[in-house]
């Protein structure tokens, strides 16, 4: 539906013959019809039900359609298969994924595997988690952290973290130690510019209101600036947290017995592409899983934050 709009607002024609504040010579703008958008591309406009719910399904099923199409018309290096004796595709259908996955999780080895990779995450991200926190609130909510520290991290945040591996394995070994402080490595110094970055977005406002009404400088950041920033805080996890599992693959190439990183690579060894696929969807949804744990933590905990 669209409804005519004439515009009344004058347009000034200046031909150098009307004196200042005289508009008689201006024109009106032409009619213009107002035209209402499509909804679903309308800019923050909430969309019904049923739209996002086919929306989400597409966002499932397109990408297993594709898959289904490029498995079945063997257009994953079938000549490369074929040099290895390899009758599967290197890209196998969704059921021979399942098939694989339901093998490895029957044998016990998925969850074993599963199990190692988590902890290492825990480890080497929760210690990360840990230093970078209350350094970026330092550097997010004093300006002398912020010159101490920011330099410094802002430089090393550029340094690769497998640029690290041969010196991890000089200085720790092959153990575990070596594993936890690639991942440690790879996360603590964007987690700590996020955190920062949250820090900062704390409106001024709050702060002077605070110690106008008598607050001081230890409950000003204890009860103004980290609980409003929190939010941001977890969301900082949430992103890195998806780069730290980047990482455990990496560090699970550190002469590792069990993980999932290390399943990958051996069944890459004996062109098991359904078992690399499976352990793919399984790091996946290890992944998910935390990600919507973070955000329904912001969620409860932030409700007070604009």
């Amino acid at each position: 539906m669209s409804t005519e709009v004439e515009v009344t607002r004058p347009v000034a024609v200046d031909d150098g013959t009307q004196p200042p504040g005289d508009r008689s010579g201006w024109s009106a703008l032409p009619r213009r019809r107002s035209r209402r958008g499509i909804r679903l591309l309308a800019i923050r406009t909430p969309i019904s039900r049923p739209a996002r719910l086919l929306l989400i399904s597409a966002s499932i099923l397109i990408p297993v359609l594709f898959w289904l199409v490029v498995s079945f018309a063997r257009l994953a290096n079938p000549a490369f298969a074929e040099s290895f004796g390899v009758t599967e595709t290197f890209l196998p259908p969704p059921w021979a994924v399942w098939s694989a996955g339901v093998e490895m999780a029957q044998s016990g080895q998925l969850f074993t595997d599963a199990w190692a990779s988590i902890q290492r995450v825990l480890l080497g991200f929760g210690l990360a988690v840990l230093v970078s926190v209350p350094l970026g609130i330092i550097m997010g909510s004093l300006a002398a952290g912020r010159a101490l520290f920011e330099p410094l991290i802002g430089l090393l945040r550029y340094l690769p973290a497998s640029a690290f591996i041969p010196l991890l394995l000089i200085w720790l070994g092959i153990g575990e130690g070596s594993k936890v402080a690639l991942l440690f490595i790879g996360t603590v110094f964007f987690n700590t510019l996020m955190t920062a970055d949250a820090v900062r977005l704390v409106p001024g406002d709050l702060i002077e209101v605070s110690y106008t009404l008598g607050a001081r400088r230890t409950e000003v950041l204890r009860k103004v600036i980290v609980p409003h920033a929190l939010p941001g805080m977890i969301d900082a996890i949430r992103v890195n947290a998806a780069a730290a599992w980047n990482f455990v693959v990496v560090a699970e190439l550190l002469a590792a017995e069990e993980g999932l990183g290390y399943r990958i690579i051996r069944s890459q060894r004996f062109l098991q592409t359904d078992r690399i696929f499976a352990i793919l969807v399984v790091i996946g949804l290890i992944g998910l899983t935390i990600d919507i744990a973070l955000r329904l933590l912001r969620d409860r905990i932030g409700k007070w934050c604009p």
